[in-house]
């Protein structure tokens, strides 16, 4: 378990004090994947830093596993940093040693026996894939197989959590796609508590179960990845979200509905789970004297579970809208009225 009380950090230069974190508190629960995103300059950096202390806090404490970090001597740092891994956004590997040789690192380090070396060395080979590069110099690797070599490195003496600072930011997609499976697949076989961040909001969809939004230092938001991404609060979290979750109705469709004379509800519907797989707006066709016309619709999964947002629209007697909406309501889904008059979006 990480937990980060109150941490603030600032930075002195010739330009003046720069408060990199400002009384930041998250709570990274033994097994989860958690995300932080922000742009460039919002503390993320710092923040993952202070997990292991290569940056330690103006003020706060850090929490590891019910031990107060900051507090400790240099020796007893040492050991709790071994069972804290990292992995860097740049690779951070040794280009004139071998794959082989730059995983061996921290266990020669350690004074490890040759032996155990050898045999730790070999199944990080085999988990991460890259059996047929061990005799490869990194130099020569491509940048998903360097980042692998990294993972692995960082697994090397078997620690139960993992810092992922921006470790698919210098990855193409495709690439990205490959190392987020990986995490997880050390997430799920390893048990190892990752705490990862980044600036791309689709590896926090892909894998994070909770999330925390930093801007200028502190941290604007943070839950459960479905909560956040289906009930966004703040600004920069709405436009992060947009990025892979975009319901915008496109302004045609927006125009049409304002100036066809119709009138009726423009409703904006999100269900999750099982509602999301429901005949809802089949059965409010029936069931009273109304058409709906579904304007707009996108289905994303999260964690397993299914959200569904649409945008729909009610013609009708006033009478037989007012019933249908309020069997939607019934329904579980949450519904939010739209101004058609200030339709922007």
């Amino acid at each position: 378990m990480i937990w980060i009380q109150n941490v603030s950090k600032t930075f002195s230069g010739r330009a003046g004090d720069v408060e990199a974190l400002k009384n930041v508190s998250i709570r990274v629960e033994d097994g989860d994947i958690f995300g932080v995103i922000g742009f460039s300059g919002a503390g993320k950096s710092t923040l993952i830093r202070t997990v292991n202390l290569l940056e330690r806090p103006g003020a706060g404490k850090v929490l590891i596993n019910g031990t107060d970090v900051t507090a400790l001597p240099k020796r007893k740092l040492r050991e709790i940093r071994k069972n804290i891994g990292m992995v860097f956004q740049q690779f951070n590997l040794l280009n004139s040693k071998t794959v082989w040789q730059n995983i061996a690192i921290p266990l020669i380090l350690e004074k490890k026996p040759k032996a155990e070396i050898e045999k730790r060395v070999e199944e990080l080979l085999r988990f991460v894939e890259l059996e047929d590069k061990k005799n490869t110099y990194a130099e020569n690797l491509s940048g998903g197989q360097k980042q692998r070599v990294g993972i692995a490195r960082a697994l090397a003496t078997s620690p139960s959590i993992l810092l992922c600072d921006e470790a698919t930011s210098a990855l193409d997609p495709k690439t990205t796609e490959s190392i987020l499976a990986l995490l997880k697949k050390i997430n799920r076989d390893l048990g190892v508590t990752i705490l990862l961040i980044t600036h791309q909001m689709n590896v926090i969809k892909e894998i994070c179960n909770r999330v925390a939004v930093m801007e200028n230092g502190e941290i604007v938001e943070q839950g459960n990845v479905l909560d956040v991404f289906s009930n966004p609060k703040r600004e920069i979290t709405k436009g992060f979200v947009k990025t892979v979750i975009d319901d915008t109705v496109p302004a045609s469709i927006r125009d049409a509905v304002r100036n066809d004379g119709k009138g009726g509800e423009v409703l904006r519907l999100k269900f999750t789970g099982k509602s999301a797989r429901d005949s809802l707006l089949s059965r409010v066709d029936k069931n009273f004297d109304v058409e709906t016309t579904i304007l707009f619709a996108t289905v994303n999964e999260l964690q397993g579970t299914v959200l569904s947002i649409l945008v729909v629209r009610l013609t009708g007697p006033d009478g037989e809208i007012e019933k249908a909406e309020r069997q939607i309501r019934e329904s579980g889904a949450e519904v939010r009225k739209v101004d058609l008059e200030s339709w922007k979006q």
